[in-house]
């Protein structure tokens, strides 16, 4: 994929580290204000190192963009890889995402339980048995309530928020215990049996076990005979990476999300004269609703929701509530990670990494998270060397508490599709609202959340520098002056190309996701002094020039204009000068193939006038499209230019007027003659591959031909052009169209 020079051993795609052998190296992380310089201050200038061509940049981008803001793309033609992609995933536009929901979600957790012993109110119970769902055909908890009438301890482990409590307290509702006491979960397994009373239910939700005291079945025996005595029973909920020795468990399943928003729904109607039973059940049929239940939202969400449809279908909530439910419930669960103290900072850290690197190989995320990690370390306690554990959490647990979960995928390298294990959070918002909720909520984070950034920029894998990019877009749509100072400016202005490539990836990006005022910025880098800036803005306006084609063109002919016919700016840099004639020739063409690509042929024919600068880049832009094919194998089909101008004749279009004189302008350039023979040469390879590719050309070349000189010049292409693998017998299409040119 990418063209830039091979990178150390330990930079390729879905290496296990920058730094084998130990923890990746903390960078000091730039506090706002104080004069941090720019990520590559200390690199070489940048003729030690070449820009990867705009072409394979795109492809990058695309490639290793996440999926939801290569959606987000198509909401203009064409969007990040110049054809039509679909749209964002449950018809959520990703601006209103990162913005929020401006929405307040009351009630949304169940009660906890305190960390003291106590009875649970009757009423509590009761309650809870009208609203219990057991899932599945109820065989599997029928099972359960067996097993614990037999066994009189059962353990029971399911995921957080999965409804295992409530049916460890239904389990005793069968069984006939009228009185309940929750048990204290902080105590030691030792010290269980001595908790028991007397009373007919004990419930233990999520006990607290340490590696150093884990749950034995030793302890589940005495447990058995004093509840034996009692006449007793008793569940304990656990996790399912809990530490047990030799215990028997219990796996819960919980309902079906449909199911339990019915049961909540019929008994929050029940005590009221509400609508009948057909609008409820068009109620449920409504699609915001669909769309909850597809996001896979955790039970006490649906409880929520179900309270939010119940007072719409009493008439005391808008329906258009209902839009705003699902992202507002996510928001509350980002908040809840954030703000939960009893989490980890490696925790927090991961969650940061995989919402950056969501959808990719998670041995990368994980890598990448430990970075972050210890950058937050420095934050919270700079004395402190920050301490990364070399094996900490099992990947499954982590993914659990992150609501994510694992997937095999290939994932595109430069040797070409390779399998991996990725991971990705299961609901596809979750990553911008939590990118989000930390840059703009948790200040304190910024200053290692920006070092983390700087060293993901100037990382050696394609894939790393575009989520550096994609993280960045997000920060900028959420706070785009905060952004723009921290991250993406100081990219802009860096001596290394890969970091100001990762900054016109970024601001592209964030234009697509709703960012203000990116054209603007793109505009002023254009008529600004500063040559990177300006490196960055013609990239930029590569990418994003389809969605504004008149403006991208205003900008790049300025430039052409003011830089190259004056030399402003350029301090008498030749091989800057010649550089960005590349770059814009690169630009143009890139939009000349694009869907704005009518507009942009239109627009170069008139720059063939007696402006030289704009004569230049147009025969410049016109044969850089020329010589790029459609895919890497360059005679399966007949390259787009080729293409276009053969359906654009078969249709007797307009733009065959414009092709044409283009090619024999260039052709007739002294400047641009023999790069225009070099393209045609490789055309006329291709057409020795492919009908229609000869067919294409079969049409084109005779318009070329306007005067004797065009006819010999071609004539003598043909005739004398070495075959394709050197050889100096011409290829027999060769012959094929010397009839065409040359009939006599």
């Amino acid at each position: 994929m990418s063209q830039e020079p091979a990178e150390p051993a330990g930079h390729g795609p879905g290496s296990a580290s920058d730094n084998p052998g130990g923890a990746p190296d903390a960078p000091e992380a730039p506090q706002p204000g104080d004069g941090a310089p720019s990520p590559a201050s200390d690199a070489p200038e940048e003729e030690a190192e070449q820009p990867q061509d705009a072409w394979s940049a795109r492809r990058d981008l695309y490639a290793h963009s996440p999926a939801i803001m290569v959606g987000a793309s198509a909401r203009f033609e064409g969007g990040l890889s110049g054809r039509d992609q679909h749209g964002v995933s449950g018809g959520h536009v990703v601006g209103d995402v990162i913005m929020g929901s401006k929405t307040e979600i009351y009630q949304l957790g169940v009660p906890s339980d305190t960390h003291t012993s106590g009875l649970i109110p009757q009423d509590s119970l009761d309650r809870t048995a009208v609203l219990f769902v057991p899932g599945g055909d109820g065989s599997a908890f029928a099972g359960l309530v067996e097993r614990l009438r037999t066994e009189r301890v059962l353990v029971l482990s399911g995921q957080h928020f999965t409804g295992r409590r409530t049916a460890a307290l239904m389990l005793l509702n069968r069984l006939g215990a009228t009185s309940v006491r929750s048990l204290d979960r902080d105590t030691t397994p030792a010290a269980l049996a001595g908790l028991l009373d007397g009373t007919r239910g004990h419930v233990l939700c999520d006990l607290a076990l340490r590696r150093a005291q884990p749950l034995r079945d030793t302890h589940l025996l005495a447990l058995r005979e004093r509840l034996v005595e009692q006449d007793a029973h008793l569940v304990i909920t656990v996790d399912p990476a809990a530490a047990l020795e030799d215990v028997p468990v219990a796996h819960w399943q919980p309902p079906q999300s449909r199911a339990v928003l019915e049961a909540h729904l019929a008994a929050l109607l029940d005590d009221h004269a509400g609508p009948g039973a057909d609008a409820v059940a068009a109620l449920l049929e409504h699609s915001s609703v669909k769309e909850f239940l597809d996001r896979g939202h955790q039970l006490r969400e649906v409880a929520a929701f179900a309270r939010l449809l119940a007072r719409i279908a009493l008439g005391r909530a808008a329906g258009h509530d209902l839009e705003h439910f699902s992202l507002a419930a996510l928001e509350s669960q980002v908040e809840e990670w954030f703000g939960d103290p009893s989490a980890s900072l490696s925790d927090k850290a991961f969650l940061v990494s995989l919402a950056a690197f969501n959808e990719a190989p998670y041995a990368l995320t994980a890598e990448l998270s430990d970075v972050l990690y210890a950058l937050l370390q420095k934050t919270e306690d700079p004395s402190k060397p920050p301490l990364v554990p070399v094996f900490g959490n099992a990947a499954s647990g982590r993914l659990n508490r992150a609501r994510a979960e694992r997937y095999e995928e290939n994932e595109v390298t430069e040797w070409g599709p390779v399998a991996q294990r990725k991971a990705r959070y299961r609901d596809d918002r979750a990553a911008l609202v939590l990118l989000r909720e930390v840059w703009t909520g948790h200040p304190s984070a910024r200053p290692a959340l920006v070092a983390w950034l700087d060293r993901l920029a100037d990382d050696g894998r394609p894939l790393v520098r575009t989520r550096a990019a994609s993280t960045a877009a997000v920060l900028a749509a959420a706070d785009l002056p905060s952004a723009m100072a921290l991250v993406i400016t100081r990219w802009a202005t860096s001596r290394r190309y890969r970091q100001r490539l990762v900054a016109v990836n970024a601001l592209t990006l964030a234009h697509f996701l709703g960012a203000p005022n990116v054209l603007r910025i793109l505009s002023s880098w254009c008529a600004g002094g500063d040559r990177r800036e300006r490196w960055a803005a013609i990239r930029a306006y590569a990418l994003i020039g389809p969605a504004h084609p008149a403006e991208a063109l205003q900008a790049l002919r300025s430039v052409a204009r003011t830089h190259f016919m004056a030399g402003d700016g350029l301090g008498g840099d030749t091989g800057g000068l010649a550089e960005e004639i590349d770059e814009l020739a690169s630009s143009v063409a890139l939009l000349l193939l694009s869907p704005a690509g009518g507009q942009v042929l239109a627009e170069m024919g008139g720059w063939l006038g007696d402006e030289p600068a704009l004569r230049d880049l147009a025969l410049r832009s016109f044969l850089s499209a020329c010589a790029h094919p459609e895919d890497s194998d360059s005679t399966a089909s007949p390259a787009p230019l080729l293409e276009w101008y053969a359906v654009a004749a078969a249709a007797r279009a307009p733009q065959t007027r414009d092709i044409a004189g283009l090619w024999t302008a260039a052709l007739r350039d002294r400047h641009h003659t023999e790069d225009a023979l070099g393209v045609l040469r490789a055309w006329t390879w291709s057409a020795d591959h492919s009908p229609r590719a000869e067919a294409a050309l079969a049409a084109l070349l005779p318009d070329l031909v306007e005067t004797d000189t065009d006819r010999r010049r071609l004539a003598h292409l043909l005739r004398t052009m070495p075959a394709e693998d050197g050889g100096t017998t011409p290829p027999p299409v060769a012959g094929r169209l010397l009839a065409v040119v040359d009939p006599g």
